[in-house]
Protein backbone atom coordinates (compact mmCIF):
# COMPACT_ATOMS: atom_id res chain seq x y z
CA UNK A 1 0.00 0.00 0.00
CA UNK A 2 1.50 3.49 -0.99
CA UNK A 3 2.36 5.75 1.93
CA UNK A 4 0.95 8.97 0.38
CA UNK A 5 -2.19 10.00 0.88
CA UNK A 6 -4.19 13.70 0.11
CA UNK A 7 -7.35 14.35 0.66
CA UNK A 8 -9.96 17.59 -0.29
CA UNK A 9 -9.74 19.57 3.10
CA UNK A 10 -12.70 22.08 4.31
CA UNK A 11 -11.07 24.64 6.68
CA UNK A 12 -13.72 26.25 8.00
CA UNK A 13 -17.10 27.58 7.07
CA UNK A 14 -18.40 28.82 3.56
CA UNK A 15 -14.07 27.81 2.77
CA UNK A 16 -13.39 26.30 -0.54
CA UNK A 17 -11.70 22.65 -0.32
CA UNK A 18 -8.21 22.30 -0.57
CA UNK A 19 -6.07 19.11 -2.13
CA UNK A 20 -3.23 18.85 0.26
CA UNK A 21 -1.70 15.84 2.16
CA UNK A 22 -3.90 13.54 4.57
CA UNK A 23 -2.45 11.08 6.76
CA UNK A 24 -2.81 7.51 5.98
CA UNK A 25 -5.75 5.67 7.86
CA UNK A 26 -4.80 2.75 10.34
CA UNK A 27 -7.68 -0.35 10.43
CA UNK A 28 -8.43 -0.78 13.75
CA UNK A 29 -10.97 -3.34 15.12
CA UNK A 30 -13.84 -3.59 13.24
CA UNK A 31 -12.45 -1.48 10.27
CA UNK A 32 -10.91 -1.60 6.51
CA UNK A 33 -9.11 0.80 4.67
CA UNK A 34 -9.94 1.61 1.33
CA UNK A 35 -8.77 2.91 -1.85
CA UNK A 36 -10.93 4.77 -2.67
CA UNK A 37 -12.04 4.55 -6.63
CA UNK A 38 -14.94 6.88 -6.95
CA UNK A 39 -16.36 9.38 -4.32
CA UNK A 40 -20.29 10.83 -4.13
CA UNK A 41 -21.55 14.05 -3.60
CA UNK A 42 -24.53 14.03 -0.85
CA UNK A 43 -26.57 17.48 -0.82
CA UNK A 44 -25.38 17.36 3.31
CA UNK A 45 -22.04 17.78 2.09
CA UNK A 46 -22.78 21.29 0.24
CA UNK A 47 -24.90 22.20 2.90
CA UNK A 48 -22.22 21.67 6.03
CA UNK A 49 -19.65 23.72 3.55
CA UNK A 50 -22.62 26.91 3.45
CA UNK A 51 -23.40 26.63 7.17
CA UNK A 52 -20.91 25.04 8.66
CA UNK A 53 -23.17 22.04 10.47
CA UNK A 54 -21.82 19.51 12.00
CA UNK A 55 -18.23 20.02 12.12
CA UNK A 56 -16.81 19.83 15.76
CA UNK A 57 -13.42 20.20 14.64
CA UNK A 58 -11.69 22.11 11.25
CA UNK A 59 -9.81 21.40 9.17
CA UNK A 60 -11.89 18.48 8.10
CA UNK A 61 -12.74 15.96 5.41
CA UNK A 62 -16.05 15.50 3.94
CA UNK A 63 -18.13 12.91 2.20
CA UNK A 64 -20.02 9.68 3.03
CA UNK A 65 -19.79 7.93 -0.26
CA UNK A 66 -17.18 6.01 -1.45
CA UNK A 67 -16.25 2.77 -3.50
CA UNK A 68 -13.14 1.57 -4.60
CA UNK A 69 -10.47 -1.58 -3.22
CA UNK A 70 -9.68 -3.06 0.32
CA UNK A 71 -6.01 -2.30 1.09
CA UNK A 72 -6.42 -3.05 4.81
CA UNK A 73 -8.48 -5.20 6.90
CA UNK A 74 -8.62 -4.29 10.93
CA UNK A 75 -8.61 -6.91 13.98
CA UNK A 76 -11.68 -8.92 13.44
CA UNK A 77 -13.18 -8.72 9.76
CA UNK A 78 -13.34 -11.67 8.31
CA UNK A 79 -15.73 -10.74 5.85
CA UNK A 80 -13.72 -8.58 3.73
CA UNK A 81 -10.16 -9.08 2.45
CA UNK A 82 -7.01 -6.84 0.56
CA UNK A 83 -8.53 -6.41 -3.44
CA UNK A 84 -12.05 -6.48 -2.99
CA UNK A 85 -14.44 -4.66 -4.59
CA UNK A 86 -16.57 -3.01 -2.27
CA UNK A 87 -18.86 0.15 -1.11
CA UNK A 88 -19.06 1.98 1.80
CA UNK A 89 -20.81 4.50 4.24
CA UNK A 90 -17.52 6.28 5.73
CA UNK A 91 -18.15 8.42 8.98
CA UNK A 92 -16.58 11.09 9.74
CA UNK A 93 -19.86 13.11 10.76
CA UNK A 94 -19.93 11.06 13.48
CA UNK A 95 -16.48 10.28 14.55
CA UNK A 96 -15.38 13.66 13.56
CA UNK A 97 -12.34 12.30 12.23
CA UNK A 98 -10.27 13.18 8.71
CA UNK A 99 -9.62 9.80 8.12
CA UNK A 100 -12.84 8.76 8.54
CA UNK A 101 -14.17 11.10 5.83
CA UNK A 102 -14.87 9.94 1.82
CA UNK A 103 -13.22 12.84 -0.05
CA UNK A 104 -9.93 11.14 0.06
CA UNK A 105 -7.37 8.69 -1.88
CA UNK A 106 -7.89 6.29 1.18
CA UNK A 107 -10.89 6.00 3.45
CA UNK A 108 -11.06 3.89 6.76
CA UNK A 109 -14.63 2.65 6.83
CA UNK A 110 -16.30 0.42 9.19
CA UNK A 111 -16.84 -3.34 8.13
CA UNK A 112 -20.36 -3.31 9.17
CA UNK A 113 -21.47 -0.35 6.65
CA UNK A 114 -19.57 -1.98 3.39
CA UNK A 115 -20.81 -4.16 0.93
CA UNK A 116 -18.67 -6.38 -1.77
CA UNK A 117 -19.98 -4.83 -5.36
CA UNK A 118 -20.23 -7.13 -8.60
CA UNK A 119 -17.29 -7.32 -11.13
CA UNK A 120 -19.73 -6.30 -13.30
CA UNK A 121 -20.50 -3.39 -11.63
CA UNK A 122 -18.27 0.04 -12.08
CA UNK A 123 -17.36 1.97 -8.97
CA UNK A 124 -19.05 5.00 -9.72
CA UNK A 125 -22.09 3.08 -9.95
CA UNK A 126 -21.55 1.39 -6.60
CA UNK A 127 -20.53 4.83 -5.01
CA UNK A 128 -24.06 6.12 -5.31
CA UNK A 129 -25.42 3.77 -2.79
CA UNK A 130 -24.04 4.29 0.87
CA UNK A 131 -25.46 7.06 2.80
CA UNK A 132 -29.00 7.17 0.59
CA UNK A 133 -29.47 3.35 1.26
CA UNK A 134 -28.68 4.18 5.18
CA UNK A 135 -31.01 7.05 5.24
CA UNK A 136 -33.80 5.26 3.50
CA UNK A 137 -33.32 2.36 5.69
CA UNK A 138 -33.70 3.61 9.26
CA UNK A 139 -36.97 5.57 7.84
CA UNK A 140 -38.15 3.01 6.70
CA UNK A 141 -37.39 0.54 9.19
CA UNK A 142 -37.63 2.41 12.57
CA UNK A 143 -40.29 2.43 15.20
CA UNK A 144 -43.66 3.98 13.59
CA UNK A 145 -44.68 5.47 17.00
CA UNK A 146 -41.45 7.57 16.48
CA UNK A 147 -42.42 9.47 12.76
CA UNK A 148 -41.02 6.24 11.09
CA UNK A 149 -42.89 3.90 8.98
CA UNK A 150 -42.06 0.99 10.30
CA UNK A 151 -41.96 -1.63 8.31
CA UNK A 152 -40.63 -5.19 7.72
CA UNK A 153 -36.87 -5.92 6.82
CA UNK A 154 -36.95 -6.02 2.82
CA UNK A 155 -36.20 -9.70 1.30
CA UNK A 156 -36.07 -11.03 -1.74
CA UNK A 157 -39.38 -12.71 -1.93
CA UNK A 158 -41.27 -10.56 -0.08
CA UNK A 159 -45.21 -11.38 1.58
CA UNK A 160 -47.38 -8.74 1.63
CA UNK A 161 -47.12 -6.35 4.53
CA UNK A 162 -50.74 -5.00 3.84
CA UNK A 163 -48.93 -1.35 4.37
CA UNK A 164 -48.87 1.68 1.63
CA UNK A 165 -46.66 4.49 1.66
CA UNK A 166 -45.86 7.72 -0.41
CA UNK A 167 -42.42 8.31 -1.08
CA UNK A 168 -41.95 12.39 -2.28
CA UNK A 169 -39.25 13.05 -4.34
CA UNK A 170 -38.93 9.23 -5.83
CA UNK A 171 -36.27 9.79 -8.50
CA UNK A 172 -33.86 10.80 -6.28
CA UNK A 173 -31.53 9.65 -4.57
CA UNK A 174 -32.85 8.67 -1.36
CA UNK A 175 -36.19 8.05 -2.80
CA UNK A 176 -35.19 5.83 -4.90
CA UNK A 177 -33.86 3.72 -2.17
CA UNK A 178 -36.86 4.02 -0.51
CA UNK A 179 -38.78 2.67 -3.20
CA UNK A 180 -36.82 -0.25 -3.83
CA UNK A 181 -36.47 -1.00 0.04
CA UNK A 182 -40.14 -0.43 0.44
CA UNK A 183 -41.33 -3.16 -2.07
CA UNK A 184 -38.84 -5.56 -1.40
CA UNK A 185 -40.62 -4.99 2.31
CA UNK A 186 -43.94 -6.34 0.94
CA UNK A 187 -45.48 -2.51 1.04
CA UNK A 188 -47.18 -0.42 -2.01
CA UNK A 189 -45.68 2.48 -2.86
CA UNK A 190 -47.08 5.86 -4.36
CA UNK A 191 -44.32 7.89 -6.45
CA UNK A 192 -44.03 11.49 -6.79
CA UNK A 193 -41.67 12.83 -9.87
CA UNK A 194 -41.17 14.66 -12.44
CA UNK A 195 -42.99 13.59 -15.78
CA UNK A 196 -39.93 11.95 -17.67
CA UNK A 197 -38.90 9.78 -14.07
CA UNK A 198 -41.70 8.09 -14.05
CA UNK A 199 -40.71 5.14 -15.33
CA UNK A 200 -37.50 5.17 -13.77
CA UNK A 201 -39.58 4.98 -10.36
CA UNK A 202 -42.45 2.25 -11.71
CA UNK A 203 -39.27 0.10 -12.83
CA UNK A 204 -37.93 0.64 -9.25
CA UNK A 205 -41.69 -1.00 -7.82
CA UNK A 206 -43.88 2.06 -7.31
CA UNK A 207 -47.40 1.12 -8.17
CA UNK A 208 -48.47 5.19 -9.20
CA UNK A 209 -46.44 7.61 -9.82
CA UNK A 210 -47.65 11.47 -9.77
CA UNK A 211 -46.08 14.34 -11.03
CA UNK A 212 -45.29 16.57 -8.38
CA UNK A 213 -46.10 19.75 -10.39
CA UNK A 214 -49.17 19.00 -11.00
CA UNK A 215 -51.15 22.05 -9.08
CA UNK A 216 -53.97 19.07 -8.10
CA UNK A 217 -50.94 17.00 -6.64
CA UNK A 218 -52.09 16.35 -2.87
CA UNK A 219 -55.35 14.76 -4.50
CA UNK A 220 -53.74 13.72 -6.74
CA UNK A 221 -51.67 11.47 -4.19
CA UNK A 222 -54.22 10.79 -2.04
CA UNK A 223 -56.58 9.34 -5.00
CA UNK A 224 -53.62 7.25 -5.90
CA UNK A 225 -53.16 5.58 -2.26
CA UNK A 226 -56.99 5.09 -2.29
CA UNK A 227 -56.64 3.28 -5.81
CA UNK A 228 -53.44 0.71 -4.83
CA UNK A 229 -55.29 -0.14 -1.28
CA UNK A 230 -53.90 -1.66 1.55
CA UNK A 231 -52.94 1.10 5.00
CA UNK A 232 -51.86 3.76 4.52
CA UNK A 233 -49.15 4.09 6.68
CA UNK A 234 -47.58 7.65 6.07
CA UNK A 235 -44.99 10.17 3.70
CA UNK A 236 -41.43 9.26 2.77
CA UNK A 237 -40.15 12.83 2.52
CA UNK A 238 -37.08 12.61 0.63
CA UNK A 239 -36.72 16.58 -0.27
CA UNK A 240 -37.84 17.70 3.18
CA UNK A 241 -38.30 21.52 2.47
CA UNK A 242 -40.95 23.40 3.51
CA UNK A 243 -41.70 25.18 -0.03
CA UNK A 244 -40.83 22.20 -2.12
CA UNK A 245 -42.58 19.54 -0.09
CA UNK A 246 -44.06 19.97 3.53
CA UNK A 247 -46.67 22.41 2.05
CA UNK A 248 -47.68 19.44 0.29
CA UNK A 249 -46.81 15.55 2.44
CA UNK A 250 -48.31 17.40 5.45
CA UNK A 251 -51.96 17.92 3.75
CA UNK A 252 -51.79 14.53 2.46
CA UNK A 253 -50.57 12.69 5.35
CA UNK A 254 -54.12 14.83 7.33
CA UNK A 255 -56.57 13.71 3.74
CA UNK A 256 -55.41 10.24 4.46
CA UNK A 257 -56.48 10.33 8.24
CA UNK A 258 -52.82 10.54 10.03
CA UNK A 259 -49.64 9.18 9.65
CA UNK A 260 -46.08 9.27 10.00
CA UNK A 261 -43.76 11.79 8.34
CA UNK A 262 -39.64 10.40 7.76
CA UNK A 263 -37.82 13.49 6.81
CA UNK A 264 -34.29 13.96 6.15
CA UNK A 265 -33.73 18.01 7.12
CA UNK A 266 -35.66 19.99 9.36
CA UNK A 267 -39.15 18.71 9.81
CA UNK A 268 -42.45 21.18 8.76
CA UNK A 269 -42.63 23.80 11.52
CA UNK A 270 -46.06 23.47 13.44
CA UNK A 271 -47.38 20.10 11.92
CA UNK A 272 -50.97 19.14 13.42
CA UNK A 273 -51.11 15.91 15.88
CA UNK A 274 -52.26 13.64 12.97
CA UNK A 275 -48.48 14.05 11.36
CA UNK A 276 -45.93 12.33 13.57
CA UNK A 277 -42.26 13.49 12.34
CA UNK A 278 -39.84 11.51 12.79
CA UNK A 279 -36.06 13.03 12.10
CA UNK A 280 -33.61 10.46 10.11
CA UNK A 281 -30.07 10.32 10.63
CA UNK A 282 -28.73 7.69 8.55
CA UNK A 283 -26.36 6.06 10.85
CA UNK A 284 -27.62 3.47 12.67
CA UNK A 285 -26.83 0.11 13.70
CA UNK A 286 -29.84 -1.45 12.56
CA UNK A 287 -29.11 -1.32 8.97
CA UNK A 288 -25.79 -3.85 9.50
CA UNK A 289 -28.27 -6.66 8.34
CA UNK A 290 -28.85 -4.89 5.03
CA UNK A 291 -25.33 -4.41 4.48
CA UNK A 292 -24.41 -7.72 5.64
CA UNK A 293 -26.53 -9.35 3.20
CA UNK A 294 -29.32 -7.89 1.50
CA UNK A 295 -27.34 -5.39 -0.64
CA UNK A 296 -24.53 -7.61 -1.44
CA UNK A 297 -26.31 -10.82 -2.80
CA UNK A 298 -29.26 -7.85 -4.06
CA UNK A 299 -26.30 -6.30 -6.22
CA UNK A 300 -25.38 -9.62 -7.81
CA UNK A 301 -28.46 -11.34 -8.42
CA UNK A 302 -29.65 -7.56 -9.74
CA UNK A 303 -32.95 -7.60 -7.60
CA UNK A 304 -31.46 -4.58 -6.40
CA UNK A 305 -30.19 -1.75 -8.61
CA UNK A 306 -27.41 0.69 -7.78
CA UNK A 307 -29.71 3.87 -8.54
CA UNK A 308 -29.75 7.06 -9.42
CA UNK A 309 -27.54 6.88 -12.35
CA UNK A 310 -23.52 8.49 -11.33
CA UNK A 311 -23.25 11.51 -13.29
CA UNK A 312 -19.15 11.66 -13.43
CA UNK A 313 -17.96 14.92 -13.50
CA UNK A 314 -14.35 14.98 -13.39
CA UNK A 315 -11.13 12.81 -12.00
CA UNK A 316 -9.11 13.43 -9.15
CA UNK A 317 -9.49 15.50 -5.77
CA UNK A 318 -9.47 18.87 -7.32
CA UNK A 319 -13.42 18.12 -9.09
CA UNK A 320 -14.90 17.48 -5.49
CA UNK A 321 -15.57 21.20 -5.19
CA UNK A 322 -17.22 21.12 -9.07
CA UNK A 323 -19.52 18.25 -7.44
CA UNK A 324 -20.68 19.73 -4.96
CA UNK A 325 -21.48 22.82 -6.82
CA UNK A 326 -23.20 20.71 -9.38
CA UNK A 327 -25.18 18.86 -6.64
CA UNK A 328 -25.67 22.47 -4.94
CA UNK A 329 -27.24 23.74 -8.73
CA UNK A 330 -29.75 20.31 -8.81
CA UNK A 331 -29.58 16.92 -10.58
CA UNK A 332 -32.55 14.63 -11.59
CA UNK A 333 -32.68 10.87 -11.36
CA UNK A 334 -28.58 11.57 -11.61
CA UNK A 335 -25.86 11.31 -8.47
CA UNK A 336 -23.05 13.60 -8.98
CA UNK A 337 -19.68 11.55 -8.72
CA UNK A 338 -16.13 12.00 -8.98
CA UNK A 339 -13.55 9.20 -10.14
CA UNK A 340 -10.47 9.64 -8.58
Amino acid sequence: MSSNNQAAWIDGKAAQLRVAEAPMPKAEAGQIVIRNKAIAINPVDWKIQDYGLFIQQWPAVLGEDVAGEVVEVGEGVSSFKKGDRVTSHTLSLVTSKPEDGGFQLYSRAAAAKTAKIPDSMSFAQGSVIPLALDTAAVGLYSDQSSGYLGLPMPSFNPSSSGKTIVVWGGSSSVGSMVIQLAAASGAKVVATASQQNHEFCKSLGASEVIDYKNASVVDDVVAAVKKVGGTFVGVYDAISEQDKSYKHTVPIIEKLGGGSLPVVLGGPENPPSSVKVGQVFGVNDMTHPIWADYLPKGLESGKFRAVPEPLVIGKGLENVQKGMDKNKEGVSAKKVVIEV
